[in-house]
């Protein structure tokens, strides 16, 4: 099959189409010939050999297309072998791309209970592709660990990416209030168009306490996802007794906490990751009966330019999700 294969670890300039072995048949499994597959920061780390993939493999855990032995239209659950706990995952727990073949390509074998999801009613290729990961990651992040219902306040930290632009679509549409950070004025723009009520520039010093005047009453918000690291700050903007989720560390992977200050606010700290398929499950019906639209998508690339689309999603200018239009 043709596909994106990665031959070393290292800059996008290593994603090269060419020929990659066919998925072999097993019980067990099912092949996707995909129509579409959606970029992640996760592709990135996998590309740059954070999680010791095998070489040469095709990275990517996001994609949708038709079931070979079916004929159904269905999207990926990119979560593998995520165990029977709901707290964590399970010991064997992977994500589609860091150790199976992914899906930057003509064809892609999963689990069955993993290619088990209809392409939702209204969604395109690019959409439907671009929902999975994103989707999971929010939605356990805000409503499985966080505990976000109507009439609370959220701060997301970052207004442009593809967890950001999916926290202020979800939020805003259950009616939680959203204010969301950026260090692009017509970023958080695009953000009030997605149901955020306004933002702050976190390029300003002291930015975290702008924030805080925007929450109700100013007193702070009930929830801050903070997928960057910048837990201080994050804190700051907190009300007593709230909550801040932590979902990544693109700004930094060690942080100094005030300990006392973290106590006598009450405050709660919370991990996460992306979901099993419980959380898929609660998006789907969440996402139905809130009629809340589908991921943004920030732009699309064919698949042979997949290096190009890697360049692009690192300049972190966009807004949304960037996707890659399979045109087999």
């Amino acid at each position: 099959m043709q596909a994106v294969v990665l031959s070393e670890f290292g800059s996008a300039k290593n994603l090269r189409l060419g020929e990659y072995a066919d998925p072999r048949a097993e019980s067990g499994w099912v092949t996707i010939r995909l129509r579409a597959s959606a970029l992640n920061w996760h592709d990135v780390l996998v590309r740059q050999g954070k999680y010791g993939s095998p070489l040469p493999h095709v990275i990517g855990a996001d994609g949708a297309g038709v079931r070979a032995d079916t004929g159904e239209e269905v999207l990926i659950l990119p979560s593998l072998w995520w165990g029977s706990g709901e707290s964590a995952p399970g010991s064997r727990w992977q994500i589609l791309g860091d150790h199976q073949p992914g899906t930057y390509a003509e064809l892609v074998r999963v689990p069955a209970e993993c290619a088990a999801v209809p392409r939702p009613p209204g969604f395109s290729w690019p959409e439907a592709a671009a929902l999975p990961l994103v989707g999971l990651t929010t939605y356990r992040a805000l409503f499985t660990r966080g505990g976000l219902h109507a009439g609370e306040s959220l701060l997301v930290l970052g207004a442009g990416g593809g967890v950001a632009t999916m926290a202020v679509t979800l939020a805003a549409g259950i009616g939680a209030s959203v204010v969301v950070t950026s260090s692009s004025p017509n970023k958080i723009d695009q953000a009030r168009e997605l149901g955020a009520q306004c933002g702050v520039l976190y390029t300003e010093a002291g930015w975290e306490q702008e924030a805080k005047k925007l929450s109700p009453g100013g007193r702070g918000f009930d929830v801050v996802l903070d997928s960057v690291g910048t837990w201080r700050e994050s804190i700051g903007a907190l009300r007593p007794g709230g909550r801040l989720i932590v979902l990544g560390a693109s700004r930094a992977e060690e942080v100094p906490l005030d300990v006392r200050q973290f106590f006598f606010g009450q405050y709660s700290l919370l991990g996460t990751t992306m979901g099993g398929p419980r959380d898929f499950a609660g998006l789907l019906a969440l996402m139905e009966t809130h009629s809340i639209a589908p991921p943004v998508i920030d732009k699309i690339f064919p698949l042979e330019r997949a290096g190009e689309a890697h360049e692009y999603l690192e300049q972190g200018t966009g807004f949304g999700k960037v996707v890659l239009a399979h045109g087999f």
